[in-house]
């Protein structure tokens, strides 16, 4: 089977679409490839069953495979509390680098534990902030080994970026993030930008917010958090830093099912 899933969000067409598909066997990769590229989704992904409440999960964007993505895994939770496949609150997710797991709440939300990411400052980054975001009212520049993020000066500079697509394309990252503190009642604000992927702007990125859970906790003083994702569909995320984990809570809903 494969549902068609709004992640982040309480009603269908908000949030973030991913494609959650369940499989008795992985193909070659190429197959899995050909489908998220037909299917043009920020993110499909793939589940095979281990044992009762053990799933391994794979994730792939339009143009390549993806090592993390936190909207499909919110997903293929969904998918898998709503239609009763496991009998237990807790879901745990097998994938390349290790374990991720979900839990079911009371309220209905479903919130994962995601490994935290560490992201330093960076000196010498190879674009123009001004080329890129229309702007160089920024604090500073961060950097992991797979992402670049820019902290603007206001959340509303986040929200007003006209992305410049074809520059960001050049630069040598999976994807560039703009970031500031947020208005109330959001802690902070971001932006996601993937074109070398395949997605131009990604309307709600859960693995982003393990870099941004670990970088606004530190710089606020807290560890729960409330972020804003300021895209076309908008996002909130309620965020927790526990130990050297993330923790990240929302809902999501079937927009459809269908057998290929």
């Amino acid at each position: 089977m494969f549902f068609l899933v709004d992640a982040f969000a309480e009603i269908p067409f908000c949030g973030n679409p991913a494609g959650v598909y369940f499989l008795d066997e992985y193909p070659q990769n190429d197959k899995l490839q050909a489908l998220a590229r037909y299917y043009n989704f920020p993110d499909l992904a793939f589940l095979k069953r281990i044992s009762n409440n053990t799933f391994y999960i794979k994730w792939f964007a339009p143009l390549n495979e993806s090592p993390l993505c936190g909207h499909a895994t919110l997903a293929s939770s969904h998918i898998i509390f709503e239609n009763n496949l496991v009998n237990s609150d807790t879901i745990n997710f097998k994938y390349n680098n290790g374990t991720l797991s979900s839990k079911l709440n009371k309220d209905k939300t479903i919130t994962m534990s995601f490994p935290i990411k560490q992201i330093q400052e960076c000196q010498d980054f190879p674009f123009s902030v001004k080329t890129i975001f229309g702007t160089d009212k920024y604090v500073n520049v961060l950097k992991d080994d797979l992402l670049y993020i820019v902290v603007l000066n206001e959340a509303d500079a986040v929200k007003n970026i006209i992305p410049a697509i074809e520059e960001i394309k050049k630069i040598d990252a999976r994807a560039i993030v703009a970031t500031a503190r947020g208005d109330y009642p959001f802690d902070f604000t971001s932006r996601y930008f993937s074109p070398r992927i395949g997605v131009m702007e990604d309307p709600v990125c859960a693995s982003m917010h393990c870099r941004l859970t670990w970088f606004w906790a530190k710089e606020l003083g807290k560890t729960d958090l409330m972020a804003f994702q300021a895209s076309k569909r908008t996002g909130i995320l309620k965020l927790k830093l526990e130990a050297n984990h993330a923790k990240i809570t929302g809902k999501a809903v079937t927009v459809s099912r269908f057998k290929i």
